[in-house]
C-alpha cells in the first residue's frame, strides 16, 4: 500500500490527501502502458498472497466486527463486513478470474479513410485515476484493485470506518505483491485514514482523480453529491423487483423468487418486492409463503396478500420503494402486467428488475419497456453480477445513463481516444 512520508499526526487532512493523489497520478502514465502480461503476472501474485496471509486478514476483521457491534439494525451491514475463508477464496478465484480476461487496453473499434487519403479509428486507454468510495463489503477492495490495474487505472480506494482494519490489511497484501511483479508503487493506493473530513477533500481533486466512483447508501450518495467535483458514475440503491406473470411457470416462480431474497438479502441485486398476477397469486402465493416462511422472511403485503397469506403483515406505502437488505419482502397483487410495470417506474431504482413467465410476448415487451441497469427473463435478480454475466469481478453495478450502465467490468473502466495515420494532410 502506498505510504505517505510522514506519520498521519503530522499531517493535515488536505496534506494527506494531496501527497496521496499527487502520487497515484504520477503511476498513472507508467500504468497505463504496463503489458498485460505483467499485470496478469501481479493479479497472480496478488491472489496468493491474499490467501496466504488470510490469517492476518481475518484477524483484522474480527476487529471490525467486535468494534461495529451486532445489534439487529446492523445486521445487514455485518453481513457485508463479515469475511470467512471462503470469502477470502472468493476474492482470490476473482483475481484469477480477471487475469484470465482480454486485456481491453489498446482494442480498436474500427478504422477507416477519409476522402483525403488520412485514416481515423478509435482505441481503448484507461480512464487514468479511480477514486472508489465504499460502506462495509472488505471484497470490494480487492475487486476494485483487480478491474482497474488490469484496465490500467490506478485506483484510489477509500473504505468505510468500519471496516478500516480489514481493508487496510488487504490493500497492503495487494500493494505489496503487486509491486513486487513489477506494478508502479501508487498504483493501488488505499486511504487509511479514517477521519470523515477526508472524503469531502478528495472529492475535490479534480486535477489527479478523473473519476468517482461510490457504492453505498443514501448518505453515502448524497455527500457526493453535495461536495464532488469529478465526474460521478453512480452505483446507487437496489429497490429490485420479480414480476409473477399469468402465463408463469409456478415451480420456476417459486425457486426464482426464494433465490432472488434468500441467497444473499443484504445485497443490491436481491428481491425487495414481488408483484404477482392476481390469477396466478391464489394457487402461487400460499406455497411461496410457506417456503418463504421456512427461510424466515417477513411478509409485508397489500391487502389481497394478506387474505390470501393470514401470517403476512399489512405493507405501508413506504415499503414498496424500500431497499430492505434484509430478509423482508414487500407483495402486492397486480390486474395485469400494465400495472406491474408502472409499479416498477414509481417505486424502482433503475437496478434489476425481472418477469416470469411462458408468455414470448409478454417477455419480449418487459425488456423492452422497463428502465434498469439490467432487466432479466426467467432468472434470479441476483443474477445481475459481474462474475455472473462473464466481466470478472466487477467494480459495481452502475445505475447511471452516462458512460457505463449495469455491471461495470473491464471494459466499461476505459474510454477511447482518436488516434489519425495521416501522410502529410493539411485542412482546407
Amino acid at each position: 500500500m502506498e505510504a505517505v512520508d510522514k506519520s498521519a499526526s503530522d499531517q493535515s487532512i488536505d496534506e494527506y490527501v494531496l501527497e496521496l493523489v499527487s502520487k497515484a497520478k504520477q503511476a498513472a502514465r507508467r500504468l497505463a502502458s504496463l503489458p498485460t502480461v505483467t499485470k496478469d503476472q501481479a493479479l497472480l501474485a496478488m491472489a496468493e498472497a491474499l490467501e496466504a496471509q488470510s490469517g492476518e486478514i481475518l484477524a483484522a476483521n474480527e476487529q471490525d466486527l467486535k468494534a461495529f457491534g451486532m445489534t439487529p439494525a446492523k445486521k445487514a451491514m455485518a453481513d457485508r463486513l463479515r469475511l470467512t475463508e471462503k470469502r477470502i477464496g472468493e476474492m482470490a478465484a476473482g483475481l484469477r478470474e480477471v487475469a484470465k480476461l482480454p486485456d481491453p487496453v489498446g482494442m480498436m473499434s474500427g478504422m477507416w479513410t477519409r476522402p483525403n487519403g488520412m485514416q481515423v479509428g478509435r482505441v481503448r486507454v484507461p480512464i487514468g485515476v479511480v477514486g472508489i468510495i465504499y460502506e462495509s463489503r472488505p471484497n470490494v477492495t480487492a475487486d476494485s484493485a483487480a478491474l482497474c490495474l488490469k484496465s490500467g487505472n490506478v485506483c484510489v480506494l477509500r473504505g468505510g470506518s468500519e471496516a478500516i482494519r480489514s481493508n487496510t490489511a488487504i490493500a497492503a497484501i495487494l500493494s505489496e505483491s503487486a509491486g513486487k511483479a513489477g506494478v508502479p508503487a501508487g498504483a493501488i493506493t488505499f486511504v487509511d485514514r479514517a477521519d470523515r473530513e477526508v472524503v469531502p477533500v478528495l472529492l475535490k481533486q479534480d486535477r489527479f482523480i478523473d473519476v468517482i466512483i461510490p457504492r453505498g447508501g443514501e448518505s453515502l450518495m448524497k455527500l457526493i453529491s453535495e461536495h464532488s467535483t469529478i465526474p460521478v458514475v453512480k452505483h446507487d440503491a437496489g429497490v429490485c423487483h420479480i414480476y409473477v406473470d399469468a402465463e408463469a411457470d409456478s415451480a420456476m416462480a417459486e425457486a426464482i423468487c426464494i433465490n432472488a431474497k434468500t441467497q444473499r438479502p443484504s445485497t443490491c441485486n436481491a428481491m425487495e418486492t414481488l408483484l404477482i398476477h392476481q390469477s396466478a397469486a391464489r394457487i402461487l402465493l400460499p406455497k411461496l409463503a410457506r417456503s418463504l416462511g421456512a427461510a424466515n422472511v417477513e411478509v409485508r403485503g397489500c391487502p389481497k396478500t394478506c387474505q390470501l397469506i393470514p401470517e403476512a403483515k399489512p405493507a405501508s406505502e413506504q415499503d414498496y420503494g424500500k431497499e430492505f437488505l434484509d430478509l423482508i419482502l414487500a407483495v402486492k397483487i397486480v390486474k395485469n402486467m400494465d400495472e406491474a410495470m408502472e409499479h416498477i417506474a414509481q417505486h424502482g431504482s433503475r437496478h434489476t428488475e425481472a418477469i416470469v413467465t411462458s408468455d414470448y410476448g409478454h417477455a419480449m415487451r418487459f425488456l423492452k419497456e422497463v428502465d434498469a441497469s439490467a432487466v432479466l427473463v426467467n432468472a434470479s435478480t441476483r443474477l445481475n453480477d459481474g462474475y455472473q454475466f462473464g466481466l470478472g469481478a466487477e467494480i459495481g453495478i452502475s445505475t447511471s445513463r452516462i458512460h457505463a450502465r449495469g455491471p461495470m467490468g473491464l471494459e466499461e473502466l476505459t474510454c477511447f481516444k482518436f488516434i489519425v495515420l495521416g501522410g502529410g494532410q493539411l485542412r482546407e
